[in-house]
């Protein structure tokens, strides 16, 4: 299922608090009980939710959304973050693109450019550029996680230290309060920092719900990266440590 922004964000809360319950969003979002039941149904025949009286709590054994479900998640917002942070690549350039559904959207933004290589450990991000004959696409080693079509590990991590591009595009599954880029995946957050050390700028590309979010692993700062985009701006208090940091916060119309 294609799920809608409010169904996505309920998603986050869940994953953030452990359940949720009707009366509280129904209240947060404005809309009536009814909605939120029918939110909360939907949710629960997808898999995603299980449902208790009064709320539902995420489904036992959930650490991460599926693959697809993510990919589906605010595409429409992704696809407008993607545009935006593709025109800030410049032809004639070098980047590394990481894991995520948000930097395939990327990915799909630079099958007009020309001269320009992209290196990375996400196979899907390979296959979309393979369509652009202007663009030398160089794919990194390791283990294949079938879920995603990513490459982690050690093999990964020593094989991004063998470049140094213009640009990093990375993902992330959650960011706090503090700008913190956080994860799952300990093996994928080591390739991501070895890909920010090795690109001379670095671009998170991120939308809204990820602030709702959490998850264990800290990836990096916003204040290690030189700009993010997004769909939304941001909370006043992160927009000004971001200020402060020096690190540009580029909003997609």
């Amino acid at each position: 299922m294609a799920l809608s922004f409010r169904q996505t964000e309920i998603l986050d809360i869940a994953r953030t608090e452990g359940r949720v319950v009707v009366e509280a969003l129904a209240e947060r979002f404005a809309v009536t009980v009814q909605t939120i039941r029918r939110d909360l149904s939907d949710l629960s025949d997808a898999g995603l939710l299980d449902r208790v009286h009064g709320g539902a709590v995420m489904r036992t054994g959930v650490s991460n959304i599926g693959y697809e479900e993510r990919r589906r998640m605010n595409d429409g917002a992704k696809a407008a973050i993607g545009r935006l942070c593709a025109q800030a690549i410049p032809d004639n350039s070098s980047m590394i693109l990481n894991l995520g559904t948000t930097t395939e959207a990327v990915a799909r933004e630079l099958l007009n450019h020309r001269n320009i290589t992209v290196i990375t450990n996400n196979m899907n991000v390979a296959n979309i550029l393979v369509a652009n004959e202007s663009c030398e696409i160089v794919v990194a080693g390791g283990a294949l996680r079938r879920s995603d079509g990513g490459l982690v590990g050690e093999l990964t991590t020593e094989f991004i230290g063998q470049f140094k591009a213009d640009y990093a595009v990375i993902g992330t599954s959650a960011l706090d309060a503090d700008g913190d880029l956080l994860d799952y995946d300990l093996a994928e957050v080591r390739v991501s920092r070895a890909i920010i050390r090795q690109s001379r700028q670095s671009f998170l590309v991120s939308d809204a719900s990820k602030l709702t979010r959490s998850a264990p692993a800290r990836l990096a700062s916003l204040g290690d990266l030189d700009a993010m985009f997004t769909d939304q701006p941001l909370p006043e208090g992160l927009a000004q440590k971001c200020a402060e940091w020096g690190t540009a916060v580029h909003v997609a119309g």
